[in-house]
């Protein structure tokens, strides 16, 4: 009897996310198990749990994913757990809390499309400005920008002084330069615009950040891009829908949360399905989530996804 294909998915939260769990059965794991409460100190021992119970075949169909609503714990959660494994007996993991790796890597990679698309070059010393980059999906999609080039200001409402932390923190973390900037009031706001040529609104639902007469501070705005999907959009004039289309009384485009949505969504059935397929073990994070969503635009542009 063939031994089933096992998915085991470790949150720190109260519950797995009912998202990731209908995703990795789509991917085509037979049986998917949520373990809510599992703090880093746990890792190690169910990582092991995992791995000796099913042999040198067994592991190949088996698999480990890490959730929660913390970038960068999840981001230690997934070393801690690859650290655990004793060959043969390793397993596939991947990370994606609260979708924050799959979802800053779909944003990412379809700004650089339309800066590619309207502009003839990438992320290579332009400018991003991240709205809500102490969050989950601002913080990666901070790595992320930066990792391709970018100078990247991490902007927070709570001020300066948060912006500045959160920055070094997660600079460090992950071996990148960002600058934290105060986006506390309507006059830090604007001045962190005025040469921005990115705008990505990384905040929480429902809450509109940039008005109208915010983003005509943006002199010289290429892009703008939101991942807010609950009215009002968190940029003004960006439709759910929009993927390139420009934004009015600027020279910039913009890119709706639909729009990314859909990218992300790609991205992680494909990564799911790769680990599910895969008869080696993989480790897949923000990198290998940025590197899926650039392939299937291009996959797009040439007709083929």
């Amino acid at each position: 009897m063939e031994r089933p294909y096992i998915l085991h998915m470790f949150t720190p939260g109260r519950q797995m996310s009912p998202f990731d769990i209908n995703m990795s059965a789509d991917a085509g794991y037979q049986i998917v198990v949520p373990y809510s409460g599992v703090d880093i100190g746990a890792i190690s021992a169910l990582t092991q749990d995992v791995i000796f119970s099913r042999g040198p075949t067994g592991v190949s169909r088996t698999g480990i994913f890490i959730g929660g609503r913390d970038a960068v714990l999840a981001a230690d959660m997934l070393d801690k757990s690859v650290k655990a494994m004793v060959k043969p007996f390793v397993v596939s993991v991947m990370a994606d809390p609260s979708g924050a790796y799959t979802t800053a890597a779909a944003m990412i990679a379809c700004v650089e499309a339309a800066l590619q698309r309207s502009h003839g070059h990438g992320l290579e010393g332009q400018k991003v400005v991240v709205i809500g980059g102490a969050g989950p999906v601002g913080r990666i999609a901070c790595v992320i920008a930066a990792q391709a080039g970018a100078r990247v200001c991490l902007s927070n409402r709570d001020g300066l002084v948060e912006a500045e932390t959160a920055a070094g923190v997660t600079g460090v973390r992950f071996g990148v330069t960002l600058q934290g900037v105060s986006g506390e009031s309507h006059d830090t706001v604007h001045a962190s615009l005025a040469d921005a040529d990115v705008i990505l609104a990384c905040a929480a639902a429902g809450v509109q950040v940039l008005s109208a007469a915010d983003l005509s501070h943006a002199r010289r705005l290429k892009v703008a891009a939101d991942v807010n999907a609950v009215p009002p959009s968190g940029i003004a004039g960006i439709g759910v829908m929009d993927n390139g289309v420009p934004l009015a009384d600027t020279q910039a485009v913009g890119i709706g949360a639909l729009a990314i949505g859909n990218v992300k969504y790609q991205t992680q059935h494909r990564l799911l399905v790769r680990m599910h397929d895969s008869h080696t073990p993989l480790v897949l994070s923000f990198p290998e989530a940025f590197a899926t969503a650039r392939q299937f635009l291009q996959e797009q542009a040439c007709g083929r996804a």
